[in-house]
């Protein structure tokens, strides 16, 4: 987070009081997403990396608001991906705990809460920036761009392997599929790689075979799984291995890829594209993020949680970071002047660089940050980044396409607001607005 103006920190700091002398020994944080189930991969690492950096943070004394340090607290509730146990959940941490800050992975788990955390005006974050809209001006998107970073994967895989012309398209028909799916599609059109079979399936489905053998039926050269559940990736992965494709395969996450390598093998996984490293990787060396440490992190992640490492291990905390400069830098805990502290200079650096709060266009509001996100392979059954790809270069080119591609699935911000009742007579808000409540 760079450094504001002195008047601009006293202008955001004096909004709202202080930190001071009443406030609690700890300033909890809430972590409310799936602890179990078949979403759990993308919830339970993300907690487990909290509590490092939850460690690392009260050994230096805590969070420093005017001259005064304070531990941080990560509460946790399992939602297990259930709408019913979100809002439970959401009730618990806010009323029983007082966070400060909610982290969810967002989706369906957040459709029946809007009103309320808005009501409430709990700062929350998403791994999903499809879930923002401007009638929730509290919500943002700071860490992980789903699913607009799966277009540098294809693009990439365009420009390295241009002799694969066709693609078959499989994904989940629920909040973390639909818009994947919308992602993919646009990107592969701009590649000018012909989509020659989609198959939208029931989130709760499990006949990976059902959903496998139609798609090799249509011959194609890719095979991409969206952003389906880690439990689907693994089970398609092997169903296609088990019938010989031999062609490129592309997805959002692969969480767990030792097991998939020994349970097929290093030769048909190699190559393997999707969107996430590890982060021992040495293309991630001159990033400064978490303590200026990311090898660390990933070192003492496996140490403590070995064999859970996922997409999101890493996510949350980064979330975290972000909050963390933004509470320091305007000596305050309360959601306003922190949200103002993130936003006010338009640019933040995330986990891969520079960044800016983008959105407006596709989701009414500018709350999610963009910037470069890594292209990740296999090889000799170990990830590597391949390279880092621009999201807001190919926004530029193609942003038109996704739009019409998320349209036509129903996941623009006014279609959700509609389809859920809630009306679309909602404007687009601005940092400056916010603060005008």
């Amino acid at each position: 987070m760079q450094n504001s103006s002195f008047a601009h920190h006293l202008a955001v700091s004096s909004l709202l009081p202080r930190l001071s002398v009443g406030m609690p020994n700890a300033v909890n944080v809430g972590f409310l997403a799936p602890l179990s189930g078949q979403a759990e991969s993308w919830g339970l690492p993300g907690l487990h990396g909290c509590r490092i950096w939850e460690d690392w943070l009260n050994k230096t004394g805590g969070l420093l608001i005017n001259g005064r340090r304070y531990p941080i607290k990560i509460v946790e509730f399992d939602c297990d991906y259930d709408a019913g146990r979100a809002e439970e959940g959401a009730r618990h941490l806010i009323e029983q705990h007082d966070i400060k800050l909610l982290m969810m992975l967002g989706g369906d788990t957040i459709a029946r809460i809007r009103e309320y955390l808005t009501q409430r005006k709990v700062l929350t974050s998403t791994l999903l920036p499809s879930d923002l809209s401007p009638d929730m001006p509290y919500l943002i998107a700071p860490s992980e761009l789903h699913p607009i970073y799966n277009v540098t994967g294809v693009d990439w895989l365009a420009r390295t392997r241009p002799e694969l012309r066709t693609v078959a398209i499989c994904s989940q028909s629920d909040a973390l599929g639909l818009p994947s799916l919308a992602t993919y599609r646009a990107a592969f059109k701009a590649a000018n790689v012909g989509i020659v079979k989609e198959i939208q399936y029931d989130p709760h489905a499990t006949d990976a075979a059902g959903i496998v053998q139609p798609m090799l039926d249509s011959n194609p050269d890719i095979l991409c799984w969206c952003t389906s559940y880690t439990p689907m990736v693994h089970a398609m992965t092997e169903y296609a291995h088990a019938q010989g494709f031999k062609g490129q395969i592309i997805s959002c996450t692969l969480d767990y890829y030792d097991q998939l390598v020994a349970r097929t093998s290093a030769e048909f996984m190699e190559g393997f594209v999707f969107q996430f490293p590890d982060f021992d990787d040495e293309k991630l060396t001159d990033k400064t993020f978490f303590f200026n440490q990311p090898k660390g992190f990933f070192d003492e992640y496996n140490n403590r949680f070995p064999g859970t490492w996922t997409a999101v291990s890493w996510e949350y905390v980064a979330i975290l970071d972000i909050w963390h400069a933004a509470v320091e830098k305007c000596n305050s805990v309360n959601p306003l002047p922190v949200l103002a502290a993130m936003k006010q200079l338009g640019h933040v650096t995330h986990a891969f660089g520079p960044a800016h709060w983008w959105g407006e266009n596709m989701f009414g509001i500018d709350n999610a940050l963009v910037g470069d996100w890594p292209v990740v392979t296999l090889k000799s059954g170990k990830a590597k980044i391949a390279a880092f790809g621009s999201i807001p270069r190919w926004l530029k080119r193609h942003g038109g396409l996704l739009k019409q591609e998320m349209s036509d699935l129903g996941q623009l911000w006014e279609q959700r607001l509609q389809s859920s009742g809630s009306g679309t007579a909602l404007q687009a808000r601005t940092p400056e607005l916010i603060l005008q409540k």
